[in-house]
C-alpha cells in the first residue's frame, strides 16, 4: 500500500517507521511547508494519515474527501467541524475515519469508562472528574481522548450536563483537568469520589507506538471502504 503522511512531528515520524516496517510505501510527506501538494492530481496513494494540527486538519480533510482519497485522522481539536465533514464525506462517496485515540488499550479503556459511567448513574453521591497529562508540545486542551471520555460520561450519567476545562463547584459540571508536563505521551484518569471512598480507572501510555500502530492498522483496514468510520467499526465493538 501507498500512504500519504500528513504532519511530520514526533508522531508522524513514528508512523513513518511503522508504515515502512510493515512493508508499505510512503507516497509523500506533507508538512506545513508543502500543504498545497496534497491537492495535486499527480499525487496518488491508497490512504492518507493525518497527525497535523487543529488549525490545518479541516482543510486536509476537505482536500482528501474531494479527491476521494481515504483519510485517517488522529489530529484532535476540531470537534466543532465533525458533523459537517462527516456529511461531506458521505455526500462525496468518500472515506473519513477519525478517532481521538487509535491505541487499542485506550479504546478498551473507553469501553470500561462507558460501563462504569452507566453503573455510577445510580449513585449521585459520587462526584466525577477527569485528569489528563500530556507533553508540553501538545496544542489542544483538553485532549481529544479526555473529551471522548467526558462525552461518554455525559451520555450515560444524567447527573452531569456539560464538561468544563476549569475548576468548578457545580455538581452538574464534569471537570477536566489538563496538565502539560515534560515529554509525557499521555495519561488519562477518571475518578469517582464520595465521602467514604474513591474509585479510579487509569490508562497510561508508555510511548507513542500504540497510537501510531493503531492508525496504520486502521489505514490498512479502511482503504477499500466508503463512508465515515471510527475505531468502534475497526475493532467491531
Amino acid at each position: 500500500m501507498k500512504f500519504i503522511l500528513i504532519g511530520y512531528g514526533k508522531m508522524g515520524k513514528t508512523i513513518e517507521e511503522i508504515i515502512l516496517d510493515r512493508g508499505h510505501e510512503i507516497a509523500a510527506i506533507i508538512d506545513e511547508h508543502s500543504t498545497d501538494q496534497l491537492g495535486h492530481s499527480s499525487l496518488t496513494a491508497d490512504v492518507a494519515i493525518d497527525f497535523s494540527t487543529p488549525d490545518s486538519v479541516v482543510d486536509h480533510i476537505k482536500t482528501c474527501v474531494s479527491r476521494q482519497l481515504p483519510i485517517v485522522v488522529g489530529t484532535t481539536g476540531w470537534n466543532q467541524h465533525e458533523k459537517v465533514l462527516n456529511e461531506l464525506a458521505i455526500s462525496s462517496n468518500s472515506t473519513l475515519m477519525y478517532s481521538s485515540n487509535f491505541s487499542l488499550g485506550v479504546n478498551l479503556f473507553f469501553k470500561v469508562n462507558n460501563m462504569l459511567a452507566q453503573m455510577m448513574d445510580r449513585f449521585p453521591s459520587y462526584q466525577t472528574r477527569i485528569e489528563e497529562t500530556h507533553h508540553v508540545h501538545k496544542v489542544d486542551q483538553p485532549s481529544g481522548t479526555a473529551i471522548s471520555l467526558a462525552d461518554q460520561i455525559l451520555k450515560s450519567n444524567k447527573n452531569y450536563h456539560q464538561w468544563v476545562n476549569e475548576p468548578s463547584d457545580q455538581k452538574d459540571k464534569l471537570n477536566i483537568k489538563s496538565i502539560r508536563k515534560d515529554e509525557v505521551p499521555g495519561t488519562h484518569q477518571v475518578t469517582y469520589t464520595s465521602d467514604i471512598d474513591e474509585i479510579s480507572i487509569i490508562h497510561t501510555a508508555k510511548n507513542r507506538k500504540g497510537f501510531a500502530l493503531g492508525a496504520v492498522l486502521a489505514g490498512e483496514w479502511v482503504a477499500d471502504k466508503k463512508g465515515v468510520f471510527t475505531m468502534d467499526d475497526f475493532l467491531n465493538f
